[in-house]
């Protein structure tokens, strides 16, 4: 018999030239699908540890320090129950549903993540959803968008439908555009980024450039807007890596503002007046995530044969960056 997992334990050790933090802060930055709240509930249940000391959630983390979390972990349930969850519907018929994720939402069950999902609220919503996955904790999900990146997911009703979508994301025929605010000025405002993208060997979680490994990715930018020290980006994948938006950016030296993962929570940008320092922290604050909407979406549809091009809204807290920005 497997055994039902329980907790499960991070360990970060803080390295050379780190500047210090609170550590409540600094986790929240640094685990993947963590919020500053809940670690701060954590650090209060005494499940995090520096130097093998029980600490505050205002405790400056420092050079050498080795940060020990445990993290209690819902056992899998049998099933993905249907949960009232509001849903952004943009486009629906017999065959297929077209949601606008919100920020903050998992597109589907997974570790730590079995409730409060896109499937959730689908499952809720509908009876009709395809089982083409053959996973009752992906049913209908045609492809995912990250947790902290919002925008346009499309999603099948029936196994066919499905299919043919799936071959389309295969083929690369389905037209995606995405928008973000990048860090920095471009020196051209169109360009390409051709780089191999592979997992990273110092973290698992997260994926880097490698001109030896990986798989090939290709992204397409052009600049909309230039702000003081951002640019607002539109982006659109010719190949659909994992993280592969965020890596390249980062990779070109133009990380998605806000992206806690890839560099885009670091000044990169004046750095030495205590003005513009106090402006980027305050604009920081409205951006807790990357970012990075998925805006639209084009497809055949499997039955009519017809183009489907679909359009969205930026969620409010990159509309609120814009226009700070702009200011």
């Amino acid at each position: 018999m497997s055994k039902i997992i329980t907790e499960k334990k991070i360990k970060i050790e803080i390295p050379e030239g780190k500047k210090k933090e609170r550590i409540d802060v600094f986790l929240a930055n640094s685990v993947e699908n963590a919020t500053r709240s809940r670690i701060q509930k954590l650090i209060k249940s005494n499940l995090v540890t520096v130097n093998s000391k029980i600490v505050k959630q205002n405790y400056l983390v420092s050079p050498g320090d080795v940060i020990e979390i445990t993290i209690p972990v819902n056992p899998r349930p049998e099933k993905t129950e249907p949960e009232n969850i509001p849903l952004n519907i943009v486009y629906e018929d017999e065959y297929i549903i077209v949601v606008n994720k919100p920020p903050g939402m998992v597109a589907h069950p997974a570790l730590g993540n079995y409730s409060g999902t896109l499937v959730n609220a689908l499952l809720y919503y509908t009876k009709e959803l395809s089982e083409y996955h053959q996973d009752k904790f992906r049913p209908g999900i045609v492809h995912r968008i990250d947790k902290d990146t919002s925008g346009l997911l499309l999603i099948a009703k029936d196994e066919w439908t499905h299919a043919q979508l799936a071959k389309q994301f295969s083929a690369h025929t389905i037209d995606r555009e995405y928008w973000a605010v990048c860090w920095g000025i471009f020196k051209e405002r169109k360009g390409e980024v051709i780089a191999n993208i592979t997992r990273s060997k110092k973290d698992r979680k997260i994926f880097t450039v490698s001109q030896t490994e990986g798989k090939y990715a290709h992204t397409f930018y052009e600049v909309i807007e230039e702000y003081e020290f951002t640019s607002l980006v539109k982006l659109k994948l010719k190949t659909g890596r994992t993280h592969q938006i965020r890596v390249h950016m980062s990779h070109i030296g133009h990380p998605v503002f806000g992206d806690p993962t890839y560099g885009g929570r670091r000044l990169m940008y004046g750095l030495n007046l205590p003005k513009i320092k106090s402006r980027v922290e305050n604009l920081l604050e409205i951006m807790k995530r990357q970012a990075l909407h998925a805006k639209t979406l084009g497809f055949i549809h499997p039955h009519t044969k017809e183009k489907i091009f679909l359009d969205s809204e930026l969620p409010d807290d990159m509309k609120e960056l814009i226009e700070k920005l702009k200011q």
